[in-house]
Formats: C-alpha cells, sequence, structure tokens
C-alpha cells in the first residue's frame, strides 16, 4: 500500500506553494495568527498559523477594509499560507522549533514546559514574521470536572448543514447579526463556579479560518473563555475532505488520554451528530463523561438541519443507563434540569 498522501493533497500542497511563491514576490509579509492552546504540568499544546498578508494591511486605510471585510466572514477563507514553515516556540526562557503543515498551521506538543497552573502565554514567530503571543491554558492535576461544547447551534445559530445559508452566514452577513442561544453562557458559568478550576473547551466542525470571528463572539456575549478546537476543510492524507464527526471522535478521545482524572459535561445540539458522537463517548469511556446536556432546536430549526441522525431515545440507549442525559430548548432549561440530575451541582 502506498504511502503517500492522497492525490487531493498533493495537488492541494503544490497549489499552494505557487500561491505561496507568488505573493512573496509581491512583497507579502509573513504573520502568525495566534490560537488558543492548552495543557497540564507534563505538556503544551500550541497551536497557530502562518500565512502570508500584504503590505498594505499595515496602513491605516488597510487595517479599516481588513477590519470591515472580516466581519464579513469570506475573507478569511481567502489566504495564502506558509508551507511547512520553521517557526520557534518561546516558553519562558526556553525556546523549541517546529514546522508548520502543509496548510500552514502549528499544532505542536511541548513536555517539561515548567509553566504553572492558570492562562499563560507563549510566543511563536516564524524567520519573518513579528512574534504572536498564543494563549495556553494549563490544567490544574487537581482538576476533576471539566465543559466540552459544541459551537454552532448550540452556543449560536447558524443553520450551519444547510448549504445556501451557510454560505450566506459564512461569507456575506456581517457576524454581529449571529444570535446566541439564550442562557448558554449563564449555564457555562453557573457549572463552572460550581466546579473551580474546570477547564471549558469549544469543539466544532468549523473551520480555522472562522477562529476570528468565534473568539470575539463568545467573548463579546460572556461566553467563558477557553480553547476551541476546529479543523480545516481541506484534503486530508486518505481523501477529498475532512469528516467533522470524526474530528469531534478524534478530539474527545484525545482529551480523555491527556486528561484521564477529568469527567465531562458534554453540551450539544440534536440538529445533526452530537447525540450519536456524545453517546458513542459515554458508551466507551463512562468514567469520563458526567453527564450530556442537548440542546433541542425548533423545528424551523430542524428542518433547516436536515434532522437528527440518531433518535434521542436510542442515543441514550447506546450511552448506558448510568450516563446523566438532559435536553431543553436553552439554557436556562438546561440548568434546571441539570440541577435535578446531578444534585443541584450545576450551580
Amino acid at each position: 500500500m502506498s504511502t503517500k498522501p492522497f492525490i487531493a493533497a498533493r495537488v492541494e500542497e503544490f497549489l499552494d506553494r505557487r500561491i505561496e511563491d507568488a505573493f512573496r514576490a509581491l512583497g507579502w509579509r509573513e504573520q502568525v495568527i495566534a490560537y488558543t492552546g492548552y495543557g497540564s504540568g507534563d505538556f503544551l499544546r500550541v497551536m497557530a498559523r502562518v500565512k502570508l498578508v500584504p503590505q498594505w494591511s499595515r496602513s491605516q486605510l488597510g487595517r479599516v477594509t481588513k477590519e470591515f471585510v472580516k466581519r464579513r466572514g469570506w475573507r478569511s477563507f481567502l489566504t495564502a499560507p506558509c508551507v511547512r514553515a520553521r517557526v520557534t516556540i518561546t516558553v519562558g526562557d526556553r525556546t523549541v522549533t517546529a514546522t508548520t503543515d502543509r496548510g500552514g498551521y502549528l499544532d505542536h506538543r511541548i513536555v517539561d514546559h515548567q509553566l504553572a497552573t492558570g492562562w499563560q502565554q507563549v510566543v511563536v514567530q516564524s524567520s519573518k514574521s513579528t512574534p504572536a503571543a498564543c494563549d495556553v491554558l494549563v490544567i490544574d492535576e487537581d482538576a476533576r470536572y471539566g465543559l466540552i461544547s459544541d459551537i454552532d447551534d448550540t452556543v449560536l445559530t447558524t443553520w450551519l448543514p444547510r448549504p445556501m445559508i451557510a454560505a450566506w452566514n459564512s461569507f456575506v452577513r456581517d457576524e454581529s447579526n449571529r444570535q446566541s442561544i439564550p442562557g448558554m453562557a449563564r449555564f457555562y458559568h453557573r457549572y463552572l463556579n460550581a466546579h473551580p478550576g474546570a477547564p471549558m473547551f469549544y469543539l466544532s466542525t468549523g473551520a480555522w479560518n472562522t477562529y476570528d470571528f468565534l473568539k470575539r463572539f463568545l467573548g463579546q456575549h460572556n461566553y467563558p473563555k477557553g480553547p476551541l478546537l476546529l479543523t480545516d476543510w481541506g484534503p486530508t492524507n486518505t481523501g477529498w475532505f475532512r469528516s467533522g464527526m470524526e474530528h469531534k471522535r478524534t478530539s474527545l478521545l484525545r482529551l480523555a488520554a491527556e486528561f484521564p482524572r477529568v469527567t465531562w459535561l458534554l453540551v450539544g445540539d440534536d440538529g445533526q451528530h452530537d447525540p450519536e458522537i456524545y453517546a458513542e463517548f459515554a458508551h466507551s469511556h463512562p468514567t469520563h463523561v458526567a453527564a450530556v446536556a442537548i440542546r433541542q432546536l425548533s423545528p424551523a430549526e430542524q428542518v433547516l438541519a436536515h434532522g437528527t441522525n440518531m433518535p434521542l431515545e436510542e442515543a441514550e440507549q447506546l450511552a448506558g443507563t448510568d450516563t446523566i442525559w438532559v435536553e431543553a430548548p436553552d439554557g436556562r432549561g438546561l440548568v434546571a434540569q441539570l440541577r435535578t440530575a446531578l444534585g443541584g451541582t450545576a450551580g
């Protein structure tokens, strides 16, 4: 069997290299886009992306234009990644080197970092960029509870699975028109306050290109700060497109392995695959799941989302009788049901 990447991945890398060469010839410069990482006392996972940006973006007019089109969404998908770029990561007084992948993404694991628990920063820099500070959440070894949340139709309304609406929301519509799901931010804060030191993760099938928008949206609507685990929509080494379901499954398994003492509250919606994915994880890792909270979409949202892939009753059966499973149309309802189910530990 061939070990070469799938042909689409090789074509993508070839084209990205040609695009990179062309824009470098036009004087574009390297820039590091910082993503939020995480870790424990044993390791750090540092994530970022290196891409090329035009020189005019430094001017006042360039910054105003950049801000306007960025909020329309489409510009974030027009990028010139720096393929296989060498970068340095500075953690305290230690510096390590790493290399971006064919899409310009950096996902690097560092051990023996000596950083204290809580929110910290590391510095990522390519050979021709200015330094970029990347936030990292160092989770306390004593943490026993955590929260993992979907994003689309769980914390904000997107109707993402319907292609035309998804395209309109992602590429045209101003981000200020997106709506937060009522009560969800308060629900998350109450749960985290009930478990001091509990980490918050946002797990989505959305593209890394939407990171800036999602980070601003979560901040504007007072959602707890936490790492975003997104994905790249491009070809993989084995196929034309990445699987969103597989991304979620893999991420859950990775977090379970990295934080074996943490029991997670899993929050999603019934519009697509969250019940199925969470049920499978609860069935295979019952000691890692405190409860599953599913936001129920309205009938109109269900039509736009093409309905759930697995009935909630079947998902609950797959999860097992010991898994707490609550459902409600908003955060307020989930708080009420979860408080009853967990004996008041939801806050």
